[in-house]
């Protein structure tokens, strides 16, 4: 399902579910009890929002198993190029989906092994009736689109959403509380998932390292392949200022005030602030290093090829 890509590939999807498990964990583990209490009964436990404002995520299974779905399934056959190159080379996926291509291609791929025979019995774990089918769906969708993050129409959407979910001011007074509380936990939820799919930029340097060279193989490929017009080598080292400085810090603070993360949030803003001036300082050497490893390893495989022919 997942494609023989650089940074595209199931070793990202791991790396991006395990942020979710650890974000997801991060918002039961509350207190000492672990976001459990004793229920009614003696032999059970009952998972409970201890922080109150985790916006029912907490005590919701299907909502948590359908993020991590999500994360799993994210860039199922991802093609290796961004969506604007799908959209101007017309492929077929393009002419059928417009928007989020990649990401709608994910989604129903997956979905459609999902709803195989061979996983009867997994949906039958997931799901009992109509309804929870419609909503586990809608959840998987909603989340596995929350990763198109090039999209300028939908960053702007979401970030009215964000302003009126969390704004006193500008959320509606006609609104019920529990309407408030699921716009905000949709909301969350698409944070979680973009701060997740970008979480090497927020963990230790050596591991934003691995993955931002990984990437640049991937984009720099395309580009030698004549798969992309644009040499991404050009504007790597400043592009990725501009990603610490207008995407990735500004998320790790909207983790940070929406006040469910606990100390996660905290750390991750750190460790993405560390990595943004360690890249200034060294990012310029690290494009040249990129380069430099990936004409070796072309002119590797060429003189295999030639010596086999």
């Amino acid at each position: 399902m997942y494609r023989d890509n650089a940074f595209h590939n199931f070793e990202h999807a791991s790396h991006v579910t395990s942020s979710v498990k650890k974000l997801l964990s991060r918002i039961v583990n509350t207190d000492e009890g672990n976001g459990l209490r004793r229920s009614n009964h003696p032999d059970t436990l009952d998972l409970v929002d201890l922080a109150g404002h985790s916006y029912g995520i907490t005590s919701d299974p299907l909502t948590q198993f359908a993020v991590v779905f999500s994360a799993v399934i994210h860039d199922v056959d991802h093609p290796g190029v961004p969506n604007a190159q799908l959209v101007k080379d017309n492929t077929r996926s393009a002419q059928v989906y417009k928007k989020s291509i990649a990401e709608q291609i994910s989604m129903e791929l997956s979905w459609d092994m999902l709803m195989g025979d061979e996983f009867a019995e997994l949906r039958a774990c997931i799901y009992q009736t109509e309804e929870e089918l419609r909503r586990f769906r809608q959840l998987v969708v909603n989340t596995v689109l929350a990763t198109d993050i090039a999209d300028k129409e939908l960053q702007t959407l979401r970030k009215k959403r964000w302003d009126t979910a969390f704004s006193e001011t500008l959320a509606s007074e006609t609104e019920s509380e529990t309407t408030r509380e699921d716009q905000k936990a949709t909301i969350v939820i698409e944070h979680l998932i973009q701060a997740s799919d970008v979480v090497h930029t927020m963990q230790h340097w050596h591991i934003y390292k691995k993955w931002n060279e990984k990437f640049f193989m991937e984009c720099y490929g395309a580009y030698k392949e004549g798969r992309v017009d644009t040499d991404p080598s050009l504007n790597w080292y400043k592009g990725e200022i501009g990603f610490f400085d207008f995407y990735v810090i500004p998320l790790t603070k909207k983790l940070q005030s929406c006040g469910v993360f606990g100390v996660s949030s905290d750390e991750y803003f750190n460790y993405a602030s560390q990595n943004r001036d360690e890249w200034c300082r060294e990012g310029e050497a690290h494009v040249e290093e990129y380069i430099s490893k990936f004409n070796e390893n072309a002119n590797r495989k060429m003189k295999k090829t030639n010596e086999v022919v």
